[in-house]
Order: structure tokens, then sequence, then C-alpha cells
């Protein structure tokens, strides 16, 4: 599994880079602190109730959580349904927080 860190990702969107980021968290999660993916559960990824990002297949698709564990897991997931180029936001929402006082 390919990782991205924190800075690498939030470098690309203030540079104005279209990225395919997916939030895995819960919606509650979403709502308290969102970087703008859209949000598909991990619960749903486990399912393959994955219909709104089948397009993204073989784009470059930046997955992130709270801490990196649920997006781990995803990634694993959408790897193995295809997916070829995902990469996990190591340290997740926490380390973005921490990161940029958020």
């Amino acid at each position: 599994m390919k990782t991205i860190t924190v800075e690498e990702v939030k470098e690309r969107m203030d540079a104005g880079e279209k990225l395919h980021l997916l939030d895995v968290r819960e919606p509650y999660e979403n709502e308290e602190f969102n970087i703008g993916g859209p949000l598909v559960p991990l619960g749903k990824i486990q399912s393959m109730d994955v219909e709104d990002i089948e397009d993204w297949k073989n784009d470059e698709v930046i997955i992130y959580c709270r801490s990196g564990n649920r997006s781990g897991q995803a990634c694993l997931i959408l790897e193995g349904a295809g997916f070829t180029n995902v990469k996990n936001l190591t340290g997740g929402m926490l380390q973005w927080r921490d990161k940029f006082n958020v």
C-alpha cells in the first residue's frame, strides 16, 4: 500500500491541484471536520458499495480517516477491487489538525 503525508496533500491542494480525496470516517466525524473528500464510510467500502467512486478506478485516490487505520483498510479493499493507485493519508485528520492548527 502506498502512503502520502499530510504535508504533500496540503501542498498539492494549495497549488490548486484537483485531487480525488476520499473520507472513510463516519458521518459525525465528517461533519466535525473535513478536507473536501466525499464521504464513503469504511462499512460501505467493506460491503463494496462503491459506485460513487467507481470511475476513479484508474486515478490516484487519496483515502483518509481519523488516524490512518480505517483508510489503510479501505486502501487494501479497494486495491483488491481493482483500484490501481490508492494512497493512505498517514496520520489522518489527527495529523492534519496537529500540523496545520485547524
